[in-house]
């Protein structure tokens, strides 16, 4: 299968992506493995996205869809790939559209994850990172810590990250509305997008998200 997936920050797409990824047998393509890869092996798109980035800027599509098209030309993108963080806007998926067709093949199913706005906010700002070791993720309601402010498993301080504060998770919520979210719109024209809730735990998501694609087939 060739999957799309969409949604919100705060979703869960990263979690949900690795788990549809392994269960359908096919790639998990992100745009950030696909900009660590082309750096770190320095490909001239990988040179172009990196002086973008060391500028401050925002890396062109021209170099994102470069990347996204190298990938899901490798070998074992043959049989389907699951697109993750691309496209993120109409451009990028009139062009993901353009590719394909010279491929001879088409997208099988968008999968959209829907989350309310306020429960957006309330997964990521209530996250609380530890100061020694960044894999170490506690949350004020859903993993809380033994003891308030501390890591269970290191004792390093837990700390919100400044990109998780309330104003700045809106602040990304509007720019997903703005610039990604159209893109449901211009899919559903397509009769591609299948929606399904976010809420719940993990492998309940995966779950429905999995029965959502056999029904969609």
């Amino acid at each position: 299968m060739r999957i799309v997936l969409v949604g919100p920050p705060g979703a869960g797409k990263g979690t949900q992506a690795a788990f549809l990824a392994k269960n359908l047998s096919i790639p998990h393509i992100s745009t950030g493995d696909l900009f660590r890869a082309n750096i770190s092996q320095g490909t001239e798109l990988g040179k172009q996205a990196k002086a973008f980035m060391d500028a401050g800027n925002l890396v062109p599509d021209e170099v994102t869809i470069g990347m996204a098209k190298d990938r899901m030309a490798q070998p074992d993108a043959v049989n389907g790939f699951l697109l993750d963080g691309f496209p993120r806007n109409v451009s990028q998926a009139e062009a993901l559209d353009a590719s394909l067709k010279a491929d001879d093949v088409q997208l099988d199913a968008v999968l959209d994850l829907e989350v309310p706005e306020d429960e957006v906010v309330k997964r990521i700002a209530g996250r609380r990172i530890c100061r020694k070791d960044s894999s170490h993720v506690f949350h004020v309601t859903y993993s809380q810590p033994k003891v308030e402010g501390v890591c269970d498993v290191c004792g390093g301080e837990l700390y919100q990250r400044d990109d998780d504060s309330e104003d700045t998770v809106r602040n990304r919520l509007e720019v997903y509305h703005t610039q990604t979210e159209p893109i449901i719109d211009y899919y559903r024209a397509q009769g591609l997008v299948v929606t399904i809730s976010a809420l719940g735990k993990v492998d309940e998501v995966t779950a429905r998200a999995m029965d959502a694609l056999k029904r969609d087939k």
